[in-house]
């Protein structure tokens, strides 16, 4: 009875420890340009491009990204003493925090938040500069170390980056910066990521955090230090990362529909990334699943299918670990004013948002492990 008592007042311990921040879903570039009619426009200047930010790279100034105009999710950190507020896409597929900085002129910034250094007692500059490139130009900026407010949390001395010139393209993200849930390897400001810090000054019960991401406009929810079983059903599957890349890197068995493989032959290695919308794989698989789902490529390279057809889709099943995990047409078709696409797009292997909006995802750091549980 006594080791039952303390086992529930352990977990008590930890799920109390548990820091919840609601991350909203904004209205995305692709819905901003297309009511602007400037999508079009956009996609010819800066192509999507999601594998962009996983090609190795010898420079370490340069923190690769993309325009990625599906992205919607951000939550609110605030920066320094007093608090400046900011809106985050918080991003498993990158380890460095940046956000507008005052002395940044362009266009861009100009649509968001940018952090004053002179008005926080409590900043002190770093002597790093770094770059943020894109396929099409690069945002460039300095480094500084303030006190990061995350929920009723603070990080002391978090390394930041402060930008001074962005891409056009970021102006139309519904977030001002981003934070990178990544690991210290990938860090290009050369400090140590702000969850890593985290963990070290005692502020989380366990090195680990979870995503739980909603369809609606409110409702999904970032976890550090922990879970949270009401999000999801059944047991947590996991996966060991698969090998050393300091991205949340697993290894697929393979991907099939009806029991057919139709990707992913003999295995492959993917990315879990929150900053990427769709999920991503080499042009000859994602052009056979999206055959197999009757949908085709307009001229833009989008796959649309009928949205009276959504229902008659068959679940497109990824082999994991031992594991099934079964995307049905809800989660794969996206629905927007110009119709219906599938959430499949080329590149390197990433399962991005639309795989996690199905499966609640825990990025373990301490076990080198991601953890899959059926969304509620």
């Amino acid at each position: 009875m006594m080791k039952s008592a303390f086992v529930l007042l352990a977990f008590l311990a930890i799920s109390q420890g548990v820091v919840r921040i609601p991350l909203m879903r904004g209205k995305s570039a692709r819905q901003e340009l297309e009511e602007r009619g400037l999508f079009e426009e956009y996609r010819r200047k800066f192509p999507f491009n999601p594998a962009a930010k996983f090609v190795p790279r010898n420079e370490q100034s340069v923190v690769p990204m993309t325009f990625d105009p599906d992205t919607t999710y951000y939550g609110e950190i605030s920066i320094g003493t007093p608090p400046q507020v900011f809106k985050v896409l918080f991003d498993t597929g990158s380890s460095d925090l940046w956000v507008p900085s005052v002395s940044c002129t362009t266009s861009a910034c100009d649509k968001h938040v940018k952090f004053s250094s002179s008005a926080s007692s409590t900043f002190q500059a770093a002597t790093n500069t770094f770059y943020i490139s894109y396929n099409s130009g690069f945002a460039a900026g300095s480094t500084g170390y303030d006190i990061i407010h995350i929920s009723d949390l603070s990080v002391e001395h978090q390394i930041f980056g402060l930008t001074d010139n962005e891409a056009e393209f970021l102006g139309f993200m519904p977030w001002d910066g981003i934070l990178g849930l990544a690991f210290p390897g990938l860090s290009v400001e050369g400090g140590t990521p702000l969850l890593d810090n985290m963990w070290s000054q005692g502020k989380i019960p366990q090195n680990m955090f979870s995503m739980y991401l909603s369809s609606s406009v409110e409702g999904s929810m970032l976890f550090l230090g922990g879970t949270d079983s009401s999000y999801y059903t059944g047991s947590l599957k996991w996966i060991p990362l698969y090998q050393a890349t300091n991205y949340w890197n697993i290894q697929i068995q393979s991907i099939t529909i009806n029991g057919n493989t139709v990707a992913c032959s003999g295995s492959c290695a993917a990315v879990v990334d929150s900053g990427t919308s769709f999920i991503i794989g080499p042009s000859k698989d994602i052009n056979n699943i999206n055959g197999w789902l009757g949908a085709f490529a307009d001229q833009y390279g989008d796959f649309t299918v009928s949205c009276s057809n959504t229902e008659l889709m068959q679940d497109i099943v990824f082999n994991i670990n031992g594991y099934s995990f079964a995307l049905p047409p809800s989660a794969y078709v996206i629905k927007s004013a110009s119709g219906c696409r599938t959430g499949f797009a080329p590149g390197e292997w990433i399962l991005g948002e639309v795989f996690m909006r199905q499966f609640y995802t825990v990025f373990d750091i301490n076990n080198n492990r991601v953890g899959f549980a059926q969304a509620v």
